[in-house]
This record gives C-alpha cells, sequence and structure tokens, in this order.
C-alpha cells in the first residue's frame, strides 16, 4: 500500500564507537518532505546517527531503508549508492581552500558523478544563486565569511541531488549575526520539500521548521512529536528537563 512507504525507515539501529554502544536499538520513520529535527544532550547519538545514514560509521546491527530498499552498510556498492541518495553538511564547512566556490560545488558531480562538465556548472549557478552567492562565484574559501562558507558547503551537497539531507549543527561554528543567512537557506529547502534530518541548537529555528522534534537520550528516541508537543507539553521527565534547559538560554 503507497502510504505505508516511508522515505526513511530506521529499525532497531544499534551503533558503537570502539566498544561502546552509542545507538542502542534507535527507530525512527521519515516521510517524504518531512523535517525532522534530531535535539538530545552531548554524546546522546545525534551525530552517530547521521554518520551511520551516510556510511561514515558502519551499524552494529538493525535496519535502514530507504524507499522500501533495506541498505547493506557491509556492501561497499550499496554505501556508494546511499550517498548518491543522501547528502550530508557537517559544522565544519570542509571547502577546499584552492579552489573557488563554483569549483568546490561543480567537483563531485563533474568527476565523481561523471555529468556533462557544461550543465554540472549551470547547476552550480544556480544553487550558489540560491543560497545567495551569486557574487562569490569565484571567490575562494579564505575570501569568504563563515557564513558564505558554510552556504556553499550547503550548495555542494545539494549539487549531489539527494533525496534527504542531513545537516549536523550547521550553525554551532558560526558568528551569531551569520547564523540567519544560513537559516534562510535551509528555509528555502524547506519550502520545496526537500527531505531533511537536522541536529541544531537553534530552538526558534527548530520551532519554525521541523514537522517533528525527536529528543535522543542515551541512543534511544526517547520521545518525538511536534515542535508544540515536545516544547510546550513534553511528557517525559528527561525531556522536560532538556527541554528547560535549554529554553532557559
Amino acid at each position: 500500500m503507497e502510504h505505508d512507504l516511508h522515505h526513511l525507515k530506521i529499525v532497531d539501529l544499534k551503533a558503537a564507537y570502539t566498544d561502546e554502544l552509542v545507538l542502542k536499538g534507535l527507530s525512527l520513520a521519515v516521510e517524504k518532505g518531512e523535517i525532522v529535527t534530531l535535539i538530545g544532550a552531548s554524546g546522546s547519538g545525534k551525530s552517530t546517527l547521521l554518520r551511520v545514514l551516510v556510511g561514515l560509521l558502519r551499524p552494529k546491527s538493525g535496519q535502514i531503508i530507504i524507499n522500501s530498499t533495506p541498505i547493506d552498510y557491509g556492501d561497499k556498492r550499496a554505501v556508494k549508492a546511499v550517498r548518491d541518495r543522501i547528502a550530508i553538511v557537517f559544522q565544519q564547512f570542509n571547502l577546499f581552500q584552492n579552489m573557488s566556490a563554483l569549483r568546490n560545488v561543480t567537483i563531485a558531480p563533474a568527476k565523481i558523478k561523471k555529468r556533462d562538465p557544461r550543465q554540472v556548472k549551470e547547476e552550480a549557478r544556480s544553487l550558489l544563486t540560491k543560497v545567495g552567492l551569486s557574487d562569490k562565484m569565484d571567490a575562494y574559501p579564505d575570501e569568504l565569511s563563515g557564513g558564505q562558507q558554510q552556504r556553499v558547503a550547503i550548495a555542494r551537497a545539494l549539487a549531489l541531488k539527494p533525496e534527504i539531507l542531513l545537516l549536523d549543527e550547521i550553525t554551532s561554528a558560526l558568528d551569531p549575526e551569520l547564523v540567519t543567512e544560513v537559516l534562510d537557506s535551509i528555509r528555502l529547502l524547506a519550502a520545496e520539500g526537500m527531505t531533511m534530518l537536522i541536529i541544531s541548537h537553534e530552538m526558534g529555528f527548530v520551532r519554525e521548521i521541523a514537522s517533528r522534534v525527536a529528543f535522543i537520550d542515551d541512543g534511544f528516541i526517547l520521545e518525538i512529536g511536534s515542535p508544540q508537543d515536545i516544547f510546550d507539553n513534553p511528557q517525559e521527565p528527561r525531556t522536560r528537563e532538556f527541554v528547560g534547559k535549554i529554553l532557559r538560554h
């Protein structure tokens, strides 16, 4: 049945760094075009979840299903295919310092995907324009502010044409006045219906943009609901305590 198909389904996922289990049986289903924001204390497993999804950390057990296809993260080809469908943007911009903004955005689609360079360039220009950098195409990373570099990183992720975008604390390395311009780029993607999993401390933004907020605690999703549910009326004592702390900031 069509409405049973989730865009992304995570079932009983377990993952560890060295021997320490970080995800302890996490389950989550995400619909197409949904924006799920992950909140929780440092070390609760939020970033680990994103790293597993994009194939940077191999899960110990559990299932990840994209559009009803289970992914075998032990298979290199399967991981490569996943990276065609899921892109991630980290808090550190990781741009190539010796390349212009435009080249940073075109290099993966042209070199790895072997797409037509002219078309790739055209798409990259339009993506950089979309994130408000039409006048910075030829600028190098050290000529750009942190917020501008982060928007190049977002354009670079979008150049791979992902179905699902993962954003890991993408504003935490930025000066406060640069945060808004990055969040504006995300608002634009949300309006276009991109499926996103976002880790963020910007609670005003989370409240505005999230379809649902998932509170992760000690490797599990302890509570999930609308932003109103989680921020205004959390059910679990642990959620109440966490939300109380962050909203007092």
